[in-house]
């Protein structure tokens, strides 16, 4: 059975996110990266064993499917970019009851849109053959798989800020134990913690 991976950066006070402005995280969607190449490379290792992308409709609407895909086009030799070519191969399952597609066809190459029951949708995907799945969405969409009980490893990359107040991603559901699986401090100041649903 395919495994769940939602992978989200934070504030250390557990923030993901306050305003439209995201220059406390070490890396956002541009060019430059202030993390160190150790972290590029433990983060490309992660989609090795992914084949399918699960994204909210407003990071597919946003533009991170055309942003990787470009991406990949224009770094085609740099390591960094390695999981930007993943992306664009990998299958795209875009969740939402609003996106439609038109006539029958993706809106993104290699990209369906589900709709419906989250919890039926997601546990469908899982029963497929092949690789884990990595979700990618804001706050909300991730509160939704957790409350849903549908993450199976929470890879939360811990940014060198503090922002006070802002949107979390565990509001939803009560108390959740989890199983630490590691947690590695890299040198330009982002901490990685891996964790598991304890039961």
């Amino acid at each position: 059975m395919k495994k769940l991976v939602l992978q989200m950066q934070m504030s250390v006070d557990g923030f993901v996110g306050a305003t439209e402005d995201h220059s406390w995280q070490l890396w956002e969607w541009g060019d430059e990266s202030a993390w160190d190449d150790e972290l590029k490379q433990d983060f490309n290792a992660v989609f090795t064993g992914v084949d399918t992308i699960l994204l909210s409709r407003k990071m597919a609407q946003e533009g991170y499917l055309t942003h990787w895909g470009n991406a990949a086009k224009k770094f085609p030799h740099d390591p960094f970019y390695a999981f930007a070519q993943r992306i664009v191969d990998a299958r795209k399952v875009v969740l939402s009851d609003k996106l439609k597609q038109s006539a029958g066809e993706p809106v993104w190459e290699r990209t369906s849109v589900a709709s419906g029951d989250l919890p039926r949708e997601v546990n469908a995907l899982k029963a497929g053959e092949g690789g884990d799945m990595a979700v990618f969405g804001g706050a909300g969409f991730a509160s939704a798989l957790i409350a849903a009980g549908l993450v199976d490893e929470f890879q939360l990359f811990i940014n060198p800020a503090v922002l006070g107040a802002g949107r979390r991603i565990f509001d939803q559901g009560g108390l959740r134990n989890l199983r630490l699986l590691g947690s590695k401090a890299y040198d330009c100041g982002m901490v990685v913690s891996r964790y598991a649903p304890a039961g």
